[in-house]
């Protein structure tokens, strides 16, 4: 049985939610990025609109899994990337909320962060988008987001570095620690969508 067979019945919908998810998760991110852009408080709240949006999405997805007996993809692997999928979606809200919070402006390196982390986030959509059809270009997407996740560590070590070198009296050593906090709520979303990406890998490699 090929994946486009499989796809014909319940798994259909769990294509459909997850892909939704997934484009909600999006709007999150790229919503990240405008405020890092602007600053303007609004935009922070509408991510945290975004990400109660995306709650209930997910709520949906493991409302479905619990009344279906039987699925051709592994339903642990459905829930894990509905959880990573969403959690991106939380990484972001947090990172607009701390900043907020702490009274943070974007500097470069988190900047440069967030535009990976959206390139991520852009490649697990449209490896949702495609595994039905396409199954082999939704792994190539799910690739390319799981090298993303490399970038961002590298640059949020850089960042975390730079912060503490010129760290040099108690205010700055203070300051760094609050942006230490963001850059790590970033660094985790890149860490779920590279998990992401290993679960539509492992569910093509399955169906191939």
């Amino acid at each position: 049985m090929g994946i486009k067979d499989m796809f014909k019945s319940r798994d259909a919908l769990f294509l459909e939610l997850l892909t939704n998810q997934s484009a909600k998760t999006l709007e999150a991110v790229e919503e990240l990025q405008r405020y890092l852009a602007t600053g303007e408080h609004d935009r922070a709240r509408r991510i945290s609109q975004i990400e109660k949006e995306a709650d209930e999405m997910r709520r949906i997805v493991t409302h479905e899994l619990n009344r279906t007996f039987i699925t051709p993809i592994d339903p642990e692997d459905i829930y894990t990337l509905s959880r990573t999928i969403d959690e991106i979606c939380d990484y972001a809200d947090s990172t607009a909320d701390e900043m907020e919070l702490f009274g943070l402006r974007a500097n470069d390196n988190l900047k440069q962060m967030v535009a990976l982390v959206l390139e991520g986030a852009q490649e697990i959509h449209l490896a949702m988008v495609r595994l039905k059809d396409y199954p082999q270009v939704a792994g190539e997407h799910a690739s390319r987001a799981r090298s993303l996740e490399n970038r961002v560590e590298k640059v949020y070590r850089h960042a975390v570095a730079e912060l503490f070198s010129s760290a040099e009296d108690v205010p700055r050593v203070v300051e760094a620690l609050k942006y230490r906090e963001v850059y790590r709520h970033v660094s985790n979303a890149a860490d779920r969508y590279a998990e992401a990406a290993d679960v539509v890998n492992r569910i093509v490699v399955k169906v191939a």
